[in-house]
Protein backbone atom coordinates (compact mmCIF):
# COMPACT_ATOMS: atom_id res chain seq x y z
CA UNK A 1 0.00 0.00 0.00
CA UNK A 2 1.50 3.23 -0.86
CA UNK A 3 0.41 4.61 2.67
CA UNK A 4 2.75 2.58 4.23
CA UNK A 5 6.83 2.49 4.40
CA UNK A 6 7.89 -0.73 5.95
CA UNK A 7 11.21 -1.02 7.00
CA UNK A 8 13.40 -3.51 8.59
CA UNK A 9 14.71 -2.59 12.53
CA UNK A 10 17.62 -4.63 13.71
CA UNK A 11 16.99 -4.97 17.50
CA UNK A 12 17.23 -7.88 20.00
CA UNK A 13 15.62 -10.44 20.70
CA UNK A 14 15.19 -10.58 16.97
CA UNK A 15 15.01 -7.93 13.33
CA UNK A 16 11.27 -6.11 13.28
CA UNK A 17 9.54 -4.78 10.09
CA UNK A 18 8.24 -1.21 11.21
CA UNK A 19 5.79 0.69 9.14
CA UNK A 20 7.15 4.05 9.68
CA UNK A 21 3.56 5.44 9.20
CA UNK A 22 2.56 3.42 12.45
CA UNK A 23 6.02 5.25 14.50
CA UNK A 24 5.57 7.23 17.51
CA UNK A 25 8.72 8.31 19.73
CA UNK A 26 8.54 8.31 23.18
CA UNK A 27 10.37 10.53 25.39
CA UNK A 28 9.34 10.06 29.16
CA UNK A 29 10.18 12.42 31.86
CA UNK A 30 13.12 14.16 31.32
CA UNK A 31 12.77 16.61 33.53
CA UNK A 32 14.72 19.36 35.93
CA UNK A 33 13.39 16.88 38.85
CA UNK A 34 14.84 13.72 37.42
CA UNK A 35 17.81 14.76 35.38
CA UNK A 36 19.66 18.15 36.49
CA UNK A 37 21.94 19.17 39.06
CA UNK A 38 19.98 20.60 41.96
CA UNK A 39 16.98 18.33 41.09
CA UNK A 40 15.00 16.07 43.30
CA UNK A 41 17.18 13.09 42.05
CA UNK A 42 20.11 14.69 42.88
CA UNK A 43 19.18 16.41 46.09
CA UNK A 44 18.02 12.82 47.79
CA UNK A 45 21.36 11.55 46.65
CA UNK A 46 20.33 9.29 43.37
CA UNK A 47 23.22 8.73 41.29
CA UNK A 48 22.19 10.63 37.51
CA UNK A 49 25.48 10.22 36.67
CA UNK A 50 24.46 8.35 33.39
CA UNK A 51 21.25 10.26 33.11
CA UNK A 52 23.08 13.02 31.44
CA UNK A 53 24.35 11.20 28.56
CA UNK A 54 21.10 9.95 26.95
CA UNK A 55 20.21 13.67 26.30
CA UNK A 56 22.51 13.58 22.88
CA UNK A 57 21.14 10.64 21.61
CA UNK A 58 17.29 11.51 22.78
CA UNK A 59 17.89 14.92 20.38
CA UNK A 60 19.26 12.86 17.48
CA UNK A 61 16.11 10.68 17.22
CA UNK A 62 13.31 13.69 18.15
CA UNK A 63 15.18 15.36 15.00
CA UNK A 64 15.62 12.73 12.38
CA UNK A 65 11.45 11.89 13.48
CA UNK A 66 10.89 15.67 12.81
CA UNK A 67 12.40 15.34 9.54
CA UNK A 68 10.52 12.06 8.96
CA UNK A 69 7.65 13.27 10.18
CA UNK A 70 7.30 10.77 12.99
CA UNK A 71 4.77 11.71 15.65
CA UNK A 72 7.02 12.51 18.94
CA UNK A 73 5.12 12.02 22.19
CA UNK A 74 6.72 13.67 25.53
CA UNK A 75 5.52 12.89 29.19
CA UNK A 76 6.03 14.52 32.48
CA UNK A 77 5.02 13.40 36.14
CA UNK A 78 3.36 16.76 37.03
CA UNK A 79 1.44 17.02 40.41
CA UNK A 80 -0.90 19.11 42.55
CA UNK A 81 1.67 20.16 46.36
CA UNK A 82 -0.81 18.02 48.23
CA UNK A 83 -0.08 14.81 45.27
CA UNK A 84 -3.83 14.49 46.10
CA UNK A 85 -3.19 12.66 41.92
CA UNK A 86 -1.85 9.78 43.92
CA UNK A 87 -2.64 9.56 47.68
CA UNK A 88 -1.12 7.85 50.52
CA UNK A 89 -0.90 4.79 48.30
CA UNK A 90 2.42 5.77 47.06
CA UNK A 91 5.03 5.99 49.78
CA UNK A 92 7.54 7.35 46.82
CA UNK A 93 5.45 10.25 46.11
CA UNK A 94 3.09 10.94 49.36
CA UNK A 95 5.71 10.02 52.21
CA UNK A 96 8.91 10.96 50.86
CA UNK A 97 8.10 13.85 48.08
CA UNK A 98 5.49 15.71 50.47
CA UNK A 99 7.77 14.98 53.71
CA UNK A 100 10.90 16.84 51.49
CA UNK A 101 7.64 19.97 50.14
CA UNK A 102 6.42 20.69 53.41
CA UNK A 103 9.53 20.18 55.52
CA UNK A 104 12.30 21.66 53.16
CA UNK A 105 10.73 25.11 51.62
CA UNK A 106 13.86 25.19 50.08
CA UNK A 107 13.31 22.18 47.94
CA UNK A 108 10.30 22.98 46.60
CA UNK A 109 11.12 24.16 43.09
CA UNK A 110 13.23 21.53 42.82
CA UNK A 111 10.29 18.41 42.90
CA UNK A 112 7.91 17.63 40.86
CA UNK A 113 4.77 19.94 41.45
CA UNK A 114 3.15 21.43 38.63
CA UNK A 115 4.49 25.31 38.04
CA UNK A 116 8.14 24.70 39.31
CA UNK A 117 11.65 23.96 37.76
CA UNK A 118 11.24 20.51 38.99
CA UNK A 119 8.60 19.33 36.80
CA UNK A 120 9.56 21.25 33.38
CA UNK A 121 11.31 19.37 30.84
CA UNK A 122 15.10 20.06 30.59
CA UNK A 123 15.86 22.91 27.59
CA UNK A 124 17.67 20.72 25.44
CA UNK A 125 14.04 18.39 24.81
CA UNK A 126 12.02 20.80 25.15
CA UNK A 127 8.48 19.98 23.19
CA UNK A 128 7.78 22.57 20.12
CA UNK A 129 4.52 23.84 19.81
CA UNK A 130 2.97 20.78 17.28
CA UNK A 131 4.38 18.06 19.50
CA UNK A 132 1.93 16.54 22.43
CA UNK A 133 2.85 16.97 26.24
CA UNK A 134 0.84 14.37 28.84
CA UNK A 135 1.21 15.05 31.90
CA UNK A 136 0.94 11.85 33.90
CA UNK A 137 -0.19 11.45 37.87
CA UNK A 138 1.74 7.47 37.75
CA UNK A 139 4.93 5.56 36.88
CA UNK A 140 2.94 4.24 33.74
CA UNK A 141 2.17 6.88 30.72
CA UNK A 142 -1.28 4.48 30.17
CA UNK A 143 -2.58 5.43 33.96
CA UNK A 144 -4.79 8.41 34.24
CA UNK A 145 -4.20 9.90 30.72
CA UNK A 146 -5.91 9.66 27.76
CA UNK A 147 -2.70 8.19 25.82
CA UNK A 148 -4.57 4.63 24.77
CA UNK A 149 -6.82 6.65 23.15
CA UNK A 150 -4.94 9.03 21.80
CA UNK A 151 -2.50 6.31 19.63
CA UNK A 152 -5.02 4.23 18.23
CA UNK A 153 -7.17 7.36 16.99
CA UNK A 154 -3.56 7.82 15.27
CA UNK A 155 -3.04 4.27 14.40
CA UNK A 156 0.00 3.97 15.97
CA UNK A 157 1.26 0.34 16.56
CA UNK A 158 4.77 1.02 17.18
CA UNK A 159 6.36 2.65 20.09
CA UNK A 160 9.62 3.95 20.50
CA UNK A 161 10.83 4.68 24.05
CA UNK A 162 13.71 6.85 25.40
CA UNK A 163 13.63 8.59 28.62
CA UNK A 164 13.89 7.96 32.70
CA UNK A 165 14.26 6.47 34.87
CA UNK A 166 14.79 3.04 32.74
CA UNK A 167 13.16 0.87 35.76
CA UNK A 168 10.51 2.96 36.79
CA UNK A 169 8.40 5.39 34.64
CA UNK A 170 10.02 3.83 30.94
CA UNK A 171 9.08 -0.04 32.36
CA UNK A 172 6.08 0.50 33.78
CA UNK A 173 5.15 2.52 30.56
CA UNK A 174 6.34 -0.12 27.95
CA UNK A 175 5.27 -2.73 29.88
CA UNK A 176 1.42 -1.72 29.62
CA UNK A 177 2.20 -0.73 26.29
CA UNK A 178 3.10 -4.23 25.36
CA UNK A 179 0.02 -5.33 27.54
CA UNK A 180 -2.53 -3.39 25.01
CA UNK A 181 -1.10 -5.39 22.40
CA UNK A 182 1.10 -1.80 21.11
CA UNK A 183 4.42 -3.11 19.77
CA UNK A 184 7.25 -1.15 22.28
CA UNK A 185 10.96 -0.60 21.57
CA UNK A 186 13.18 0.28 24.30
CA UNK A 187 16.40 2.50 23.00
CA UNK A 188 19.52 1.26 25.12
CA UNK A 189 21.40 4.33 24.67
CA UNK A 190 18.64 6.79 24.92
CA UNK A 191 17.23 5.63 28.13
CA UNK A 192 18.87 5.51 31.97
CA UNK A 193 18.07 4.11 35.07
CA UNK A 194 19.43 5.93 38.71
CA UNK A 195 20.99 3.38 40.06
CA UNK A 196 22.79 3.08 36.56
CA UNK A 197 22.95 -0.52 37.43
CA UNK A 198 19.21 -0.95 36.96
CA UNK A 199 19.58 -0.60 33.67
CA UNK A 200 20.89 -3.72 32.48
CA UNK A 201 17.76 -5.71 34.45
CA UNK A 202 15.18 -3.50 32.71
CA UNK A 203 16.72 -4.53 29.00
CA UNK A 204 16.81 -8.25 29.92
CA UNK A 205 12.88 -7.76 31.12
CA UNK A 206 11.95 -6.46 27.32
CA UNK A 207 14.10 -9.14 25.43
CA UNK A 208 12.74 -11.95 27.44
CA UNK A 209 9.31 -10.75 27.42
CA UNK A 210 7.70 -7.35 26.22
CA UNK A 211 9.31 -6.12 23.54
CA UNK A 212 12.39 -5.02 21.58
CA UNK A 213 15.77 -3.35 22.89
CA UNK A 214 17.94 -1.48 19.66
CA UNK A 215 20.28 1.69 19.76
CA UNK A 216 20.40 4.97 18.79
CA UNK A 217 22.41 4.49 15.62
CA UNK A 218 20.49 1.53 14.45
CA UNK A 219 17.03 4.06 15.57
CA UNK A 220 18.51 6.30 12.78
CA UNK A 221 19.58 4.08 10.13
CA UNK A 222 15.70 3.52 9.64
CA UNK A 223 14.57 6.76 9.94
CA UNK A 224 17.17 8.83 7.74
Amino acid sequence: MKDREFVRLEAEPSSLEIDLKRLAVFVIDMQNAFVSKGGMFDLWGFDISTIPAVIGPINKIMNAARTKGVRIIHFSLALSPDAQEVGPMSTFYYDKMLQSYREKPEMRDSLLMKGTWGAETIDELKPRQDEILIEKPRFSAFIGTGLDSLLRSHDIKYLVFTGVATNICVESSLRDACHREYLPILISDASAASPPSSQESTIANVIQCFGWVTDTEKLLKILQ
